[in-house]
């Protein structure tokens, strides 16, 4: 394992990117990078359970034809080491560290669903660190209905199982027409890679970080006004896993925040509507 970023041959395609690994503290995180080799990379926080193969392609390449990409696992998941923390603090404090061990002074974090929550917790801690923050699917500490992930999944996850589906495609998107054909073609484009693709969260660690979850949605409310860097947050109008109010509140509270609501769209709004999404996130990072 190496804890040397490549700089030379890099891909500007997801598929192509290698896994890599980094040392940080004692354990070994996984990663992957791409993209031109820009001043500020965009680091990404993906959600519950999640690995390196459940970012989708599509939002990847799209960042990356213009800026340095990395894709990180957190600890404890997929082919990252050590054990998945309990608490979102630890998680940011894993991110800070391992973008510190990648050698960068100032990134932009683009987090999702419980990679946003990672996010919000590492600019409160870390300000200098953070030039731009995108939070999509996400919501604040102590946010309405955070604590209830659990209680809203299981039932959805279950009927997963039951209809051999992926539960993301009744966790994720509407039961509409547009809805189910969004979910179709997201989980399409998750395997699209053949080769190299990463481990499966096992189920330890996946409750783990439910308990994370529960743990944020009941802590006290942070200063989201402490947070001076330029926001944008987009979601579903119909998320019920990170019920789409919390979106709205977290606007309200932080000062000059962007913020976009796809209709006809939950959880994955920004996955249903990536064509959208992605010229808004790349205008938002060039401004």
């Amino acid at each position: 394992m190496t804890d040397i970023p490549k700089f030379g041959n890099h891909p500007n395609r997801y598929v192509d990117a290698e896994n890599q690994f980094v040392s940080v503290r004692g354990v070994d995180f996984a990663y992957r990078d791409l993209g031109p080799r820009s001043d500020v990379p965009i680091i990404l926080f993906n959600h519950w359970g999640a690995v390196l193969d459940n970012f989708d392609p599509r939002i990847v390449d799209a960042l990356a034809a213009k800026h340095r990409v990395i894709a990180t696992d957190y600890r404890g998941i997929g082919a990252s080491g050590g054990t998945a923390p309990l608490t979102i603090g630890e998680m940011a404090q894993d991110m800070i560290a391992l973008i510190r061990a990648l050698g960068f002074e100032q990134v932009d974090l683009l987090g999702f669903s419980l990679g946003g929550f990672v996010a919000q917790d590492v600019v409160l801690k870390e300000p200098g660190l953070v030039r731009k923050l995108i939070l999509t699917g996400t919501g604040p500490a102590g946010g309405e209905g955070i604590d209830k992930v659990g209680a809203v999944s299981w039932p959805l996850i279950i009927r997963g199982l039951l209809t051999f589906r992926d539960p993301k495609f009744y966790l994720f998107f509407t039961g509409t027409t547009n809805g189910r054909k969004a979910a179709k073609a997201f989980l399409s484009r998750l395997k699209e890679r053949k080769q190299g693709r990463d481990k499966a969260p096992t189920p330890r660690a996946f409750l783990r970080q439910l308990k994370a979850i529960k743990a944020w949605g009941r802590q006290a409310p942070q200063n989201l006004a402490a947070i001076q860097v330029p926001v944008l947050i987009a979601n579903g109008d119909n998320d019920i896993m990170v019920p789409t109010i919390n979106s709205t509140d977290m606007a309200r509270r932080i000062k000059g925040a962007e913020i976009v609501l796809y209709r006809d769209a939950g959880h994955g709004g920004i996955f249903q509507y990536h064509a959208d999404f992605t010229p808004k996130a790349l205008a938002f990072l060039a401004a």
